[in-house]
């Protein structure tokens, strides 16, 4: 399979210069028009800024891009018959010439491909509720599970089954950080609830341990478990009352399978007056950031 990477992406890695890997998805699934621009540019904007070099991932015509120049992302996210891409959709991508937005799986694949160290995304994919019987779980994570990558997310979100997802990230070999915290995250607020038992409070912390991980040869991805900023998150008794809503709903209504997650977060959306998705733009903005922190720790070994 052909990957193009973009000069520019291209240079700074073989100059040893901080990399950062963004997904598509979040720009053409994930956020509404035209506010999905103007975050996959404030996005690049926010790295550049900090020194590092931005690597926008996604599909055109077929050929999988690592650092997508700006009229190439304007297309992703203008056009109606983009599809979401991960891992294992790749190859059809390409045989059929499919244009699309790569997933968190799909990206980091990619990206470590190209041999870029870190991956900024919004909230990592999980195990979902009811996955017992459903057997429902991100592609996510067993692609980390074998792409020694490190991704910084806001833990999961909370329409997911967080403790069994932190359960499976342990018996995948997926090590857990808390930036700051030993709180997993929850997307929308602070503290999922559930602690983890390891965490950093420097980007030069966040990467020696990525360097270490490197050494020993463990070939699974670390996650950087990075929060919301105190002031930007959901009130956390209006998360607790609003999810509990949209779950109820949701098994009222017979909403299953592929239809929950956007049942859900749609539920959340309209509930919380569009603020919920305000949150989905500043954890973002915040995992963007610490991104090209520790891909310049990385880089100033």
């Amino acid at each position: 399979m052909s990957v193009a990477v973009s000069d520019e992406v291209r240079t700074a890695l073989a100059e040893g210069r901080p990399v950062v890997a963004l997904e598509s998805t979040i720009f053409t699934h994930g956020l509404p028009r035209p506010r999905n621009l103007k975050v996959a540019t404030e996005a690049e904007a926010i790295i550049r800024d900090a020194g590092a070099v931005p690597a926008t991932i996604g599909v055109l015509d077929g050929v999988p891009r690592v650092g997508l120049a700006p009229d190439e992302i304007a297309r992703l996210g203008e056009d109606d018959t983009v599809v979401k891409i991960s891992e294992r959709d790749l190859p059809v991508a390409v045989a059929q010439r499919l244009s699309g937005g790569t997933t968190v799986a799909a990206t980091a694949v990619l990206a470590h491909g190209a041999g870029i160290a870190v991956f900024s995304t919004g909230g990592l994919g999980g195990v979902h509720r009811g996955a017992a019987t459903t057997f429902d779980e991100s592609a996510d994570l067993v692609a980390l599970a074998r792409t020694p990558i490190l991704v910084i997310s806001a833990g999961v979100k909370s329409i997911l089954d967080v403790g069994a997802t932190l359960e499976r990230l342990e018996t995948l070999s997926i090590g857990v950080l808390g930036y700051r915290t030993t709180a997993f995250p929850g997307f929308y607020v602070r503290d999922s609830g559930h602690a983890i038992s390891h965490s950093v409070q420097t980007p030069e912390e966040a990467a020696a341990v990525l360097r270490a991980r490197d050494a020993l040869g463990i070939p699974a991805a670390m996650l950087l478990a990075n929060p919301v900023a105190e002031a930007a998150q959901l009130d956390v008794e209006e998360h607790r009352a609003v999810l509990a809503a949209a779950l109820a709903a949701a098994e009222e209504q017979g909403i299953t399978g592929n239809d929950t997650t956007p049942f859900l977060l749609d539920w959340i959306q309209r509930a919380t007056d569009g603020r919920s998705l305000d949150v989905n733009v500043e954890v973002y903005r915040g995992n963007v950031a610490l991104g090209a922190a520790v891909a310049t720790a990385l880089a100033g070994a």
